[in-house]
């Protein structure tokens, strides 16, 4: 990992191995992992393009939904992993996600003849904006940017707009980020305000509601300062199977409603403290203070920062299947 001033400055270096044993970074294209996951399903498992127009509990306990080109699907076991508007989530009742406070553009720069950099992640910090950029496979890099904001902003849609409006905030740092945003096409450049949900216990609703549950960012959306958004969705679907698995065995019909809060309270312990960990990391990444950031590059990253306990939220596991 090469921590970097907006001028191209290294402020620190680290190795994960050297600095913690336990560590290790791997940076998956999302589309690849989603593709592999897809793959080991059954054939025509999957049903694209099925968004939800409604959902309604039954007398018997099961689950109806109804899909935006009107089918219906009657379903035993719901598990709503639908995102971070999800309307599952809404139907439970949790309150919509909360706007952090700033927002980032996101792309994947291609290179057909092999992508020039090392194996490493690169951040780099300015006043109230950060970026940061790490190859993903030998033809593509991933990139963002992130940026203070008091409000989301309007929603924009043309991809060339999305790029400039990048490339404009970055404009006077090192080239080499606004090279890499050059070799990113238009249509994989994406503007997202960052938001989460906090799950105060006895006021957010639980993870569960009868057969429904939801996992993910359906359930705990949070900013992704810590990168482990996706990662705590691949827990929640490890924990769950597991918990499932051994209820449908028993073919009780209420241990699946058993396994279902399980998880949820299992759960929550995990992602709750990771949530507002995530957010308080980006809030003092995000300031702007001339002063504070002079000494956030000049002592606290140089001198003050260790690997192991940076990324110690990393250390955990949910065992196999």
């Amino acid at each position: 990992m090469v921590v970097k001033t907006e001028d191209g400055r290294e402020l620190r270096s680290f190795n994960f191995k050297e600095e913690d044993q336990s560590q290790e970074v791997r940076a998956v294209e999302r589309r690849v992992l989603l593709e592999t996951l897809a793959g080991h399903l059954p054939q025509d498992t999957i049903q694209y393009s099925s968004r939800l127009a409604s959902i309604e509990a039954t007398p018997n306990g099961d689950t109806l939904l109804e899909l935006v080109d009107g089918s219906k699907l009657l379903a035993k076991i719901v598990i709503g992993c639908d995102g971070i508007r999800s309307p599952i989530a809404k139907w439970m009742g949790f309150p919509e996600p909360k706007y952090a406070g700033h927002c980032a553009f996101r792309g994947l720069a291609s290179y057909p003849d092999g992508q020039p950099f090392g194996p490493r992640v690169n951040y780099i910090y300015g006043r109230g904006l950060r970026a940061g950029y790490v190859p993903v496979s030998p033809t593509k890099v991933y990139w963002f940017i992130c940026f203070n904001s008091p409000s989301p902003g309007p929603k924009i849609t043309d991809a060339s707009v999305l790029k400039n409006q990048a490339k404009e905030l970055v404009r006077n740092w090192s080239s080499e980020l606004l090279n890499i945003m050059d070799s990113t096409p238009d249509d994989t450049i994406i503007r997202t305000p960052l938001a989460d949900r906090w799950l105060w216990p006895s006021i957010t609703p639980p993870a569960s509601a009868g057969r429904v549950v939801v996992v993910g960012d359906a359930w705990h959306p949070m900013t992704p300062n810590l990168g482990q958004g996706a990662c705590c969705a691949l827990e929640d679907a490890v924990v769950l199977a597991k918990k499932l698995a051994l209820a449908i065995k028993s073919e009780d019909p209420s241990s699946v409603e058993g396994a279902l809060m399980s998880y949820g309270s299992e759960r929550w312990s995990r992602v709750f403290p990771l949530t507002v960990r995530a957010y308080l990391v980006g809030s003092v990444l995000q300031w702007g203070n001339p002063l504070v950031c002079s000494v956030r590059n000049n002592i606290v990253l140089p001198k003050l920062v260790k690997l192991g306990p940076m990324l110690e939220h990393t250390n955990f596991t949910c065992e196999s299947l």
